[in-house]
């Protein structure tokens, strides 16, 4: 692929964390391949987690391509970044083109980004996964390497407003390849996957450098008041509801 909007984002949202002086800690970026087709499964806890996200695979001097809401690329600024970006477009009422479109990245060797819980997580714990991150890798005979961000929800995250202080930690770890083929069941899979995820968010909380009790960027399991898991499925519900209304 041709990338000349890729690089120069890059390198705007490079001027953005200096200027932000984001204390961003990177771990197991040594896990991201040099080469070759790979499915990035990463946690979903804000509207910049692909912005983070990708940065986790730069060491590796890799580009992620990002499954995204279609209606970012009908935008009239988002759209074409998006589609200079090579990202892939998915619309949740037809998925079978943006399937189809992702297993073509990895069989040509490309790096694949999928937030495997579909929405930001309320809660910051992890949702539940959908079954798609791990049969595109099985019928591509890609690996998924897991990843996990933390502390970009405090920048700009459902219900709460956008804050871009200066000077906040940033968490992005990479956990070891994991292996999926046609002969593993797929919701089997998804649950290894999950289990993964799971104990590297709680091992990611755990040394944040800042742990502060109560706040609303931390889940209630760690002391904050962040909406528990069952109240965030309701808020989820509530909220699909009134889209509903309005389309009629």
């Amino acid at each position: 692929m041709r990338d000349l909007v890729y690089p120069p984002v890059i390198a705007f949202a490079k001027t953005a964390f200096t200027v932000l002086d984001l204390k961003i800690r990177r771990t197991g970026t040594e896990h991201v391949p040099r080469t070759g087709g790979a499915l990035i499964a990463i946690n979903h806890i804000s509207y910049v987690d692909f912005i983070l996200g990708g940065y986790g695979a730069l060491p590796a001097r890799r580009l992620v391509r990002f499954m995204a809401k279609e209606v970012l690329f009908r935008n009239r600024y988002s759209g074409p970044l998006m589609r200079g970006m090579h990202h892939i477009p998915v619309d949740r009422e037809a998925g079978a083109a943006s399937y189809q479109q992702a297993i073509r990245y990895l069989n040509d060797g490309e790096l694949v980004g999928v937030f495997p819980e579909a929405t930001i997580s309320r809660s910051f714990e992890l949702k539940e996964f959908k079954s798609g991150t791990v049969r595109m890798a099985a019928e591509a005979g890609v690996p998924v390497l897991p990843m996990i961000l933390w502390g970009t929800q405090r920048m700009f995250t459902k219900d709460h407003p956008r804050d871009f202080t200066r000077h906040r930690p940033i968490s992005i770890s990479v956990g070891a390849p994991m292996t999926v083929t046609r002969d593993d069941d797929p919701v089997e899979a998804t649950a290894r996957l999950r289990s993964t995820m799971a104990g590297m968010l709680d091992e990611t909380i755990r040394s944040y450098p800042e742990q502060t009790p109560g706040a609303w960027w931390l889940p209630a399991a760690y002391g904050g008041t962040a909406p528990t898991p069952a109240e965030a499925a309701r808020l989820d519900q509530e909220e699909l509801a009134r889209r509903a209304l309005k389309k009629k």
